[in-house]
């Protein structure tokens, strides 16, 4: 009596390959939503952080030179915010876009068929806190900025 009688049929599974190990990746369509947040160049680092952990150096390449153009869009639409709140706004949303459909949505299409839902995630505590650590060093670098453009332009009046 090797065998026991109440234990559950046993499926032969030697001819059945083993599924593909993923690395550790931040999922690319929530970082591409995070973006919105704090703009597409937080996605593209990530996207960026990916293509290096799934062994696609030109790709990784291509998400820093995103994150790079994304970075001097965005400091062209703080001058161009001077002349023009509107204009300002049309080039961030229109680089969020922009982004996700050449080279966000990418990841996404790659990471959902080569491994589905069933990948090793990583976790986002790091990357949202520092994204909220840029966001809160900007605010302050700005407050700072027209805090003492506004005391030199006083002092002018003053006199």
């Amino acid at each position: 009596m090797s065998t026991n009688p109440y234990a559950p049929p046993a499926a032969k599974i030697d001819d059945v390959a083993p599924a593909e190990v993923s690395p550790r990746l931040w999922n690319p369509v929530a970082a591409a939503r995070w973006s919105i947040l704090f703009s597409p160049a937080f996605g593209a680092i990530l996207h960026m952080l990916n293509w290096q952990a799934l062994g696609e150096p030109a790709r990784a390449r291509g998400s820093r030179n995103w994150a790079i153009a994304v970075l001097a869009t965005l400091l062209a639409g703080a001058f161009i915010g001077l002349l023009s709140d509107g204009a300002s706004r049309a080039l961030s949303i229109g680089t969020l876009l922009v982004w996700y459909f050449i080279s966000g949505r990418t990841q996404s299409v790659y990471v959902r068929e080569r491994y589905g839902k069933q990948y090793v995630r990583r976790g986002w505590s790091r990357p949202l806190l520092a994204g909220l650590a840029v966001y809160v060093a900007l605010i302050l670098l700005i407050g700072l900025g027209l805090f003492f453009a506004g005391e030199t332009a006083g002092d002018g009046a003053s006199r």
